[in-house]
């Protein structure tokens, strides 16, 4: 079975995954920013003494033992946070399954964050899963709760409920006809964060953006879940009414979105920003069908493999520049283009792209 990046979802042409994320920390030991190296380690041990008795295949892994390139490659699937793996080496540890759509961090920004990942938007499966795990660990491990403010985190602005739930949505209509920035200020308006690729503090590339819930005090977890739902229904709207517009002008889409597909299939120097804003116009051709060349699948493969370090631990033929785990501005892929590992050239009359994913 595939793992969840490679999958497709519901509304997927538009949302490329769901994410709900738990804070959680431990009664009787420090937040993360006040605790010794000492709590940290205990903190794991007690956090894999439960995860081996919880099921859903978890095995505690301690960051020390990935190296750079494995760490920047789970950053790159958003499946761990890029301070996590900078900054928590000696201190952190993940629990996470074989289909890497549940992991939870131990030790990151509080000492356990449940985190659960789908493709498309499965946001109320994906709190159902939460919340189910949520409850096994809580009857195993003493949470830090209090009955006034809920549960007890190191960032204030996650007390109450502790969740976040987020999407990742590809908006490339809404930035070609120019209407992105008044839709986001209306996402803005209904209290919800607008963030980049890889979270806060991260900047958009390749037209992709996560939308966020702000509020975790006095509201429910499916209160916050349906409001977010709205938004990202909403949102979904107005992308495909803008790709509606986009399809009148059939001749500039064509070009377009061809002319992403020819420099990807040909280029032997690129870099990570121009390989995910053509990668953007490319995913735009095929879910408008000009593009009959690839498949969502083959789309979701070379969104995963094309960034530097999960295309290094698929392929020993590309060299990768700056690939050092505290640099994730450029990164160059030589030697390989983004396409030649994922498509064939075929020397026929009309030397057509054959993709073999």
């Amino acid at each position: 079975m595939l793992n969840w990046y490679l999958q497709s979802g519901n509304d997927s042409d538009v949302v490329l995954s769901t994410r709900i994320r738990a804070a959680r920390n431990i009664k009787g030991f420090p937040f993360v920013t006040k605790y010794t190296k000492k709590d940290a380690l205990r903190i794991i041990e007690i956090v894999e003494e439960a995860v081996n008795s919880l099921g859903y295949g978890l095995k505690v892994i301690r960051l020390k033992d990935l190296d750079d390139i494995t760490k920047l490659s789970l950053v790159e699937k958003h499946i761990i946070s890029p301070e996590f793996a900078y900054n928590k080496n000696e201190t952190g540890a993940i629990a996470i399954n074989d289909d890497e759509n549940i992991c939870i961090m131990i030790n990151e920004e509080d000492h356990i964050r449940i985190q659960v990942f789908s493709a498309g938007q499965e946001l109320k499966n994906a709190l159902n899963l939460e919340m189910e795990i949520d409850e096994k660990l809580s009857k195993l491990i003493p949470y830090s709760y209090s009955e006034k403010y809920g549960f007890l985190t190191s960032c204030p602005t996650n007390v109450g409920t502790g969740l976040r739930g987020s999407v990742m949505v590809h908006l490339p209509a809404l930035t070609k006809t120019g209407n992105i920035r008044k839709v986001l200020e209306v996402v803005n308006g209904f209290d919800m964060n607008i963030r980049g690729l890889y979270g806060e503090g991260s900047k958009v590339s390749g037209d992709i953006y996560q939308i966020s819930n702000k509020q975790t005090l006095g509201i429910s977890e499916e209160e916050t879940i349906k409001s977010l739902k709205i938004i990202t229904d909403k949102v979904v709207e107005q992308e495909r009414l803008a790709r509606k517009m986009l399809g009148k002008q059939q001749i500039e889409l064509e070009d377009k979105v061809y002319r992403a597909f020819g420099v990807l299939a040909n280029a032997k120097k690129i870099s990570s920003e121009e390989c995910n804003k053509l990668l953007s116009d490319v995913k735009l051709g095929t879910d408008l069908g000009v593009i009959k060349e690839l498949n969502d699948l083959k789309i979701r493969k070379l969104e995963t493999y094309t960034k530097p370090a999960n295309l290094q631990k698929i392929t020993t033929s590309a060299r990768i520049v700056h690939i050092h785990i505290k640099d994730r501005s450029v990164c160059n892929i030589t030697k390989l283009s983004c396409i030649e590992h994922i498509c064939l050239r075929q020397n026929t009359k009309k030397s057509r792209i054959i993709p073999v994913l």
